[in-house]
């Protein structure tokens, strides 16, 4: 029933996103408003605190994103959240916007929208639903847009292309492929430059004061990331797959935040508490497919199947080692495991699974994603010749229509038996 509802929901919102966008807006924000209501009287009781608090604190400013624009700014997920938090403004991600539009079942009329306008039906959906939404006018115009070349090759094609519709302030981070002191120097000083830019935009001065800040927000958030991350192999906290989605927000679009601080201090103590239970630990690779039914049958609020690490979440919250604000920032963009070669990406899920003592991995080759499926061979076979089993789940995290549930379900329940199998010879 409830799906029925969500379905007819997103049906009004897409249709009449097509005919009058603003409309359509205020149904989408009733929409999200009344969903912020029920997480805040009656929330998830299945989920830890933290599990409950993250919903609330990404619900809000999705909704503070679409109704108060002037007051937001568009970037690409890699863009240093610090730096907008200390501005003031509330950052929401291509990627980001586009999970809440799935979620509420009115993607498809956005990703029409793209194929009318020439955008390829090979582009990553995230992109595409968020670029429909933009070109219908449902998306309001930002205060500003921020993006960098960093890991996605859809933003050359999406920023660029919002940038001239949209016809707003716009700003540009290149972070280099060579992962070195330069490159490092170099992202700083875009970043001292996007500084003086968000204060042009705003009108409002940001002291070096509240830079360093946030820096020690991010330092703190990730400290206590690192800390629970120890005691994964310990310990599991039951969680979703729209959860573990949410922290890619916290350590990314909110970082520099008190509620990124808060967010990993209530996750540090929920981990503490959480019991062992008997079954597999998981890592997971990329971004997470929250609205795949047979992913979510295998995952959500499960004592038998845990996700202890997600590369893309630990790497968010990487350490920060440089004393200088700038600098600090840019390290983390250009040491990112999305740039440059794979082999920071191959160690990171090897530290990660040696650390949550990890029985399998999946690596999910999100539909567009260029990067991660062209690496995923290489990955998987680095992985499992270190002896961690890995694999290859293809699909789209976004858009239904470009994946199958059936041979999702059948390969996911396959690979989880033979973890199992795995499991016990160990134990015997």
């Amino acid at each position: 029933m409830a799906m029925n509802i969500i379905d007819k929901f997103g049906n009004i919102v897409g249709n009449e996103s097509l005919k009058n966008p603003e409309t359509a807006r205020k149904i989408l924000l009733t929409g999200y408003r009344l969903q912020e209501k029920k997480l805040q009287l009656f929330p998830d009781k299945k989920l830890p605190a933290s599990g409950q608090y993250v919903a609330q604190v990404v619900m809000k400013s999705i909704i503070q994103a679409l109704a108060k624009p002037e007051n937001a700014a568009m970037v690409s997920i890699f863009v240093p959240g610090e730096l907008l938090t200390a501005a003031g403004l509330t950052p929401y991600s291509v990627e980001a916007l586009s999970c809440f539009l799935a979620g509420t079942k009115c993607e498809q009329a956005f990703l029409r929208k793209t194929v009318e306008e020439g955008f390829p039906e090979t582009m990553c959906s995230y992109h595409r639903v968020s670029l429909g939404a933009a070109l219908t006018g449902l998306l309001p115009k930002p205060k500003c847009i921020v993006y960098t070349n960093l890991a996605c090759d859809g933003n050359m094609m999406t920023f660029p292309y919002l940038k001239q519709t949209c016809d707003r302030p716009s700003f540009y981070i290149d972070v280099p492929y060579e992962k070195n002191q330069d490159s490092i120097h170099y992202v700083a000083d875009q970043l001292r430059e996007m500084k003086c830019f968000l204060e042009d935009v705003t009108g409002k001065k940001i002291s070096e004061e509240q830079v360093e800040q946030t820096i020690s927000n991010s330092r703190k958030a990730a400290a206590y990331y690192q800390k629970q991350l120890k005691l994964r192999k310990d310990h599991d906290p039951v969680t979703t797959m729209t959860n573990e989605l949410y922290a890619i927000f916290m350590c990314h679009l909110l970082a520099g935040s008190e509620e990124a601080v808060k967010y990993t201090q209530m996750l540090l103590e929920d981990v503490k508490n959480a019991p062992k239970e008997e079954g597999l630990h998981v890592l997971w690779m990329h971004i997470m497919p929250f609205l795949q039914e047979p992913v979510k049958d295998v995952f959500n609020y499960s004592n038998k199947v845990h996700i202890s690490a997600c590369d893309f979440v630990a790497d968010g919250f990487r350490e920060m080692h440089s004393a200088d604000p700038y600098e600090a920032m840019a390290e983390k963009m250009v040491n990112c495991i999305y740039n440059g070669n794979l082999d920071q990406r191959i160690e990171m899920a090897q530290k990660l699974a040696r650390e949550t003592e990890a029985d399998g991995g999946i690596l999910f080759a999100h539909w567009g994603c260029k990067g991660t499926i062209g690496a995923s061979s290489l990955i998987k076979s680095s992985l499992e010749a270190s002896g961690l089993p890995t694999m290859i789940l293809d699909g789209d995290g976004c858009n239904p229509a470009n994946t199958s549930d059936g041979q999702v379900s059948t390969r996911l329940q396959a690979f989880m038996e033979m973890l199992e199998e795995g499991k016990e010879e160990k134990a015997s």
